[in-house]
């Protein structure tokens, strides 16, 4: 029987559903009669913001829906090797806490593309700025599309495997209004106090998810640790954490963890203005450095959480003879809403409800985080120079007014995407990840010029960011097999976290070159 999903919502869903909206709402109001003198209250909190609740905001944000959804896709067809990509994400954090982040601080910068404007000239900053806003609109419109999946599944009520590419339009603009209007409620400090709500009502959400799983498995918990060592394919074993394997076809190995992953975490919480954002608003550099480790080592439960989540699915769907006569009657043939499918059709009521309610919740704080982040980038390193001089309370209305406009084109982005992800035969949590690489390989490149070297200016930053835009654009599949045969590389394969190390190695090669200006500040 087809996976026919159908928005089979109880009126106590639709209860807890309008609670979670009313809290959000309620919040909301609350944050918008704080006074917002300044672009300082606006973008970074007035730099008061509690630890706890920056790393809860860092993780809301980092997770996003393509952890709620692809996480589970990945253990449900695979193993648990992604989780070894946290590896990458504790070796990364270390660095940011004590290299990045200071130097934010002490060049007390509202943008951190402030930093490179000072050391490497006017240029850089602009470059680098611009590269984060089109590099968040690729990162995010991805999200906002997977965002779009359950919530079309919701509205529309969608039958079979493949839905109307008109109803996730329709549900990406939804997502993206209702995300402009928090976020116009209360700049980063209504964002952040906001994902705080979210990410407690995504973890209940997760642990409910797991106790039910558990219950309607028909074996004890190390009953099914051990059914699920030898349930992969060819008898492997689906609890497989590390994979030492040297094939460059494979994207969740220990050298892709090491090595990709760490330049990824670097990249992620070192250079897009939209995580770096959150650490800035604590009231120094130490405190700041402690949300960020503390997001990362809280965030690796979390995530190790939904692939417990497909790993239960796999032995409910797709071990009937484990289930017995609790199997259920049909089995989803669309990995990418197997965790949908069950929260629809196999919760009880309330528990759906309260499911969605924390889908929902990852979907618009990571959404949230992204409007005020490019925001701030393009007021502070675009606006202020076109329009200076004007009173405090210009630019902040001039913010919201930014917010709107990049909602817009993230909608526009997040519906090209449904296409995208249809035709690149990735799965989502492969897809989000790797649209991100375009614009991380050349930011990274010129922020590790500016913080570890002597080198670099403005032309060669410009030209470092070209670069890694050109190299990852390159070793896309639809392209690199064009132009690999013609160097012997005729039927290879290349994983796309290899892509962010190729393009950042260049893209350094190319930024070093320049010679750094005379008067910068250091």
């Amino acid at each position: 029987m087809p996976d026919a999903v159908t928005s089979s919502l109880r009126p106590l869903d639709w209860a807890v559903l309008g609670l979670y909206l009313i809290i959000l709402t309620i919040s909301g109001i609350a944050f918008s009669r704080r006074e917002q003198k300044d672009t300082a209250d606006y973008f970074l909190g007035g730099r008061r913001m509690p630890v706890f609740a920056v790393a809860l905001s860092i993780i809301a944000s980092s997770l996003s829906v393509a952890t709620f959804i692809g996480v589970p896709q990945i253990a449900y067809t695979g193993d648990l090797t992604y989780l070894l990509t946290n590896l990458g994400g504790l070796l990364s954090i270390g660095i940011v806490a004590a290299f990045f982040i200071p130097a934010f601080y002490r060049a007390n910068v509202t943008s951190i593309y402030e930093l490179l404007g000072q050391r490497l000239g006017e240029g850089a900053k602009t470059a680098a700025s611009a590269t984060f806003m089109i590099g968040r609109v690729f990162a995010s419109g991805a999200r906002i599309y997977i965002a779009a999946i359950p919530l079309s599944l919701l509205l529309f009520g969608d039958h079979g495997e493949a839905q109307p590419e008109w109803h996730l339009i329709v549900s990406c603009i939804a997502l993206v209004v209702i995300s402009v209007s928090y976020t116009l409620a209360g700049g980063i400090a209504s964002v952040i106090w906001t994902e705080v709500v979210q990410t407690i009502v995504l973890l209940l959400a997760v642990g409910a998810a797991i106790w039910l799983l558990l219950y309607r498995i028909p074996l004890s918990v190390p009953q099914i640790v051990e059914t699920l060592q030898t349930a992969g394919e060819g008898g492997a074993s689906k609890l497989a954490l590390v994979n030492t394997g040297s094939s460059i076809a494979l994207p969740y190995t220990l050298w892709t963890s090491i090595f990709a992953f760490t330049l990824m975490g670097l990249a992620s919480y070192g250079t897009d203005h939209d995580l770096a954002q959150r650490m800035l608003t604590c009231k120094n550099a130490i405190k700041g450095g402690q949300s960020a480790v503390l997001a990362i080592v809280m965030g690796i439960p979390i995530v190790a959480m939904f692939m417990v989540i497909g790993l239960l699915l796999f032995v409910y769907y797709r071990m009937p003879t484990v289930m017995g006569a609790a199997a259920p009657a049909y089995t989803p043939t669309d990995s990418r809403r197997v965790f949908l499918t069950f929260i629809l059709r196999e919760m009880p009521p309330g528990l759906s409800g309260l499911m969605l309610a924390g889908l929902l919740s990852v979907g618009i704080s990571s959404l949230n985080s992204a409007l005020n982040a490019m925001g701030a980038t393009a007021i502070k390193d675009f606006y202020t120079r076109w329009s200076p001089n004007r009173p405090p309370h210009h630019y902040v209305t001039a913010g919201r007014w930014a917010v709107v406009m990049w909602g817009a084109v993230l909608a526009a982005f997040s519906c090209l995407c449904i296409f995208w992800q249809r035709s690149s035969n990735q799965n989502l949590i492969d897809f989000a990840l790797a649209v991100m690489t375009f614009a991380y390989a050349g930011l990274l490149a010129v922020f590790l010029t500016a913080l570890f070297t002597k080198r670099g200016n403005a032309v060669s930053a410009i030209a470092a960011i070209l670069t890694g835009f050109v190299v990852i654009t390159l070793l896309q599949p639809a392209i690199w097999k064009h132009w690999t045969p013609h160097f012997g590389l005729a039927g290879v394969e290349l994983a796309w976290p290899w892509h962010l190390v190729i393009g950042t190695v260049l893209s350094l090669l190319v930024c070093v070159v320049g010679r750094r200006p005379e008067k910068t500040v250091d």
